[in-house]
């Protein structure tokens, strides 16, 4: 605690560095500096900075699913008993 009362602003500025410094009284941990955590989720352009990810290999969205043709005149109890082997 006294050190850190001594040298406020080199504390500050090793704590927004990305260090973690912990305070302590008496010799027990009491508090911990440390850099602010970013507000907004990583974009995709941040994690692929960091090297947390790939990026994409092709260009734009993925093409839709191919359409499904299912049957609409048919009961959900009559495909239940059928799957159940009814």
């Amino acid at each position: 605690m006294r050190d850190l009362r001594n040298d406020v602003a080199a504390v500050i500025r090793r704590a927004a560095a990305g260090e973690r410094i912990t305070v302590t009284v008496d010799g027990v941990p009491t508090a911990q500096l440390g850099p602010l955590e970013p507000t907004a989720r990583p974009t995709l352009d941040d994690l692929v900075a960091a090297g947390l990810v790939e990026p994409p290999r092709r260009p734009g969205p993925p093409a839709p699913p191919d359409p499904l043709d299912l049957a609409v005149d048919v009961r959900l109890d009559d495909v239940l008993d059928d799957l159940r082997g009814g």
